[in-house]
């Protein structure tokens, strides 16, 4: 009889080996970009989330800076706009304080943070607007005295105006007014 090899032959291991190497580095390489598409899309996420809170901050600030030159404006019988926006802050015509804004916001979506303020014809501050040229998220559903901004192309166009009407007598009240230019 023939001798029984009491081992049989086996396949050589060490090809084995390099041949998981490589499908653990190629499944390693696609969870890598799995992980790197996944964050992306997060991060696109977030920088709109960001910017539509920004857009949210920009109507609120706006709106308060419209608001107190209007209450500048009413303030007393004279019927004049700030001749500068840290007159909101402190009235300089007045002899007790009189605040039309607790705090001078800034523009959120200009990095610089400054306003381009809106001028009447006297040189008085009668509205604000952001100096950024950046095109907003935001096309729809802004409150009615904003109407004008779903047709804005950037954020300079979100003019944020008080514009005195004319009236007999009385205490001028009036809605915001957006400027057509």
């Amino acid at each position: 009889m023939g001798e029984v090899n009491p081992k049989p032959e086996t396949r050589n291991s060490k090809p084995l080996r390099k041949a998981e190497r490589g499908f653990t580095l190629i499944v390693l390489v696609f969870a890598i970009l799995v992980i790197g598409i996944s964050l992306g899309g997060v991060g696109t996420m977030w920088s709109t989330a960001m910017k539509r809170e920004k857009e949210a901050e920009l109507l609120f600030r706006g709106d308060a800076i419209r608001k107190a030159i209007e209450s500048y404006y009413n303030f007393t019988n004279n019927r004049e706009h700030p001749r500068s926006l840290d007159d909101l802050l402190k009235d300089p015509r007045s002899l007790t304080p009189k605040r039309h804004l607790r705090k001078l916001y800034r523009d959120v979506v200009n990095p610089d943070g400054e306003w381009e303020l809106i001028l009447d014809g006297t040189g008085g501050i009668k509205g604000v607007r952001s100096k950024s040229k950046d095109g907003p998220l935001k096309k729809a559903r802004f409150p009615d005295s904003y109407q004008s901004f779903e047709t804005a192309s950037t954020y300079n166009d979100w003019k944020f105006v008080f514009e005195a009407k004319a009236q007999s007598g009385a205490i001028s009240k009036s809605r915001p007014y957006i400027h057509p230019d």
